[in-house]
């Protein structure tokens, strides 16, 4: 094919937001309402068109995110999940789209905006159950939003990012739990975590509980991966 004859094809640039949370004992992600056509009524992830095409796509994350949940960035752990762009993904024209995947240890109730009728925090299991509809192929990004979730516990100190600033090995060991859909031995569970140099910080304070002695506060330290890594049971 000759340079005449070849034309560089016109594809609008999108961004979605997967948004993870722990909450009432589930792994849940943040979903929108649609407003407006296509599938208007739908549930779908946040997200939209680039503003401009001087628009970054960690501004337009950053903007979609306020404009139809009411949330900001700067207290989310935030990370490009991947890009998705079959032919056939928006019934409008040609989307390509950048998600973002963020963690939250205690997102505040979203606020519908924007295109949204309206914004809400749902188990992930019951999005993905076949019974539930899915707008575009967002069920697909939310699947690959778990996994990636769940991978990323087995190496890395991300299960610290659902916690609050000061947490308890229970807290923790809850999150490993609800993403990965597992018990876990709680001694094991601390020889391992323990383990890990500058995964956890002692804060020299304790929580009383229900029962047993007080518990421990720690907050997250400044190591990033978890060496020997910590593999869930498939």
């Amino acid at each position: 094919m000759t340079d005449d004859a070849w034309t560089i094809p016109e594809i609008a640039v999108a961004v979605d937001l997967a948004v993870l949370t722990v909450h009432d004992g589930a792994l849940q992600i943040m979903l929108v309402r649609r407003g407006i056509p296509p599938y208007e009524g739908m549930l779908a992830l946040p997200g939209g068109f680039l503003a401009s095409e001087t628009e970054s796509l960690d501004a337009a994350a950053a903007r979609e995110l306020a404009e139809e949940t009411g949330l900001g960035t700067e207290e989310l752990h935030l990370e490009q999940l991947g890009t998705y762009g079959a032919p056939d993904r928006d019934p409008r024209r040609r989307v390509v789209t950048v998600c973002y995947l963020a963690f939250s240890p205690n997102l505040p109730s979203p606020t519908a905006g924007g295109d949204a009728r309206e914004a809400i925090l749902l188990p992930v299991d019951k999005v993905l159950d076949p019974g539930t509809a899915v707008a575009f192929d967002h069920k697909k990004i939310i699947a690959d939003a778990v996994e990636r979730a769940r991978s990323k516990l087995e190496y890395t100190t991300l299960a610290a990012a659902f916690c609050p600033p000061e947490f308890t090995m229970t807290d923790l060991r809850q999150v490993y739990e609800i993403v990965w859909g597992t018990s876990l031995d709680p001694r094991n569970f601390h020889r391992k975590i323990t383990g890990v140099a500058g995964f956890l910080i002692p804060t020299g304070e304790r929580v009383a509980r229900q029962v047993g002695r007080p518990a421990a506060l720690y907050r997250r330290g400044p190591a990033a991966l978890l060496h020997p890594a910590m593999l869930r049971t498939r």
